[in-house]
């Protein structure tokens, strides 16, 4: 594990760094949704999602990681979608 995380930083430490960003706002939009579950102000939370989706799909593109970029783009489309719908754009 150890030589995992040391190669994904030796193979582009910009890369690694930004991917750790994405995965930051990630974890705190979802600590945000777990905490207020029970009534969860999702104009938050979906920014918060959106921002690490799209650092994800350029680290993704950077390192040529066709199926986790198609992933992240996906989630980026879905967090445009639920983050209009809970401002109520549509």
């Amino acid at each position: 594990m150890k030589k995992f995380w040391l190669d994904a930083y030796r193979i582009n430490p910009a890369l690694f760094w930004i991917e750790l960003i994405a995965v930051m706002f990630t974890v705190v939009g979802s600590l945000t949704l777990a905490i207020n579950a029970k009534n969860p102000d999702m104009s938050i939370v979906y920014p918060l999602f959106f921002v690490g989706s799209c650092l994800q799909v350029w680290v993704s593109y950077r390192r040529h990681a066709a199926w986790i970029m198609v992933l992240a783009v996906y989630f980026m489309a879905v967090n445009v979608l639920g983050f209009g719908r809970a401002v109520n754009w549509w």
